[in-house]
């Protein structure tokens, strides 16, 4: 079976699973900017993963307008964010990113980054700091709010490598 990990990171914890899961898989590797579909119709397992900025999976369009074409394929797409794992986030994003048809094709799973506001490109840096400023007006916040106030001065890596189980085993089914 070829597989194929595909990643888009902006600051570098998708990059960091993708990594793992190829080198566990001995897959190939590419960032999405190096990817066309002829290459991926050469390959039986697809696995694409990205950051989560607003619960939406970054450049996950990409796959959902091939889909159509990708649908014989093994696809498992992972997310990765600063919250912790919980049932309810993982049916938010799906529910988000992909519609009930897409979903019998596409497995998904969610793995715990991090955050490290000094790896954002200015677009991203002033929607950060929006999202910043909007918290600290709030009277209370939630541990995960607080959390994400202490991270804008202090870079966190929640990444490990066991996270990557479920998916690695999901693939090799």
């Amino acid at each position: 079976m070829k597989t194929v990990v595909i990643y888009k990171s902006k600051t570098g914890f998708s990059k960091k699973y993708a990594e793992w899961i190829a080198e566990e898989l001995s897959s190939d590797i590419f960032d999405v900017s190096k990817v066309n579909l002829n290459m991926l119709m050469t390959y039986d397992t697809i696995i694409y993963g990205a950051g989560l900025y607003a619960g939406g999976i970054n450049g996950i369009k990409y796959i959902i307008q091939n889909l159509d074409k990708l649908k014989d394929k093994k696809i498992a797409i992972f997310a990765t964010g600063a919250s912790p794992f919980r049932e309810e986030v993982l049916s938010e994003v799906r529910d988000k990113n992909f519609s009930p048809e897409e979903q019998k094709y596409i497995q998904f799973f969610y793995l715990r980054g991090g955050f490290n506001y000094s790896r954002l490109n200015p677009f991203n840096k002033v929607i950060m700091t929006l999202l910043q400023w909007k918290l600290k007006m709030k009277k209370e916040l939630t541990p995960d709010e607080r959390g994400m106030l202490a991270s804008y001065d202090k870079p966190v890596d929640f990444t490990k490598k066991k996270n990557i189980d479920k998916l690695i085993n999901y693939v090799n089914l």
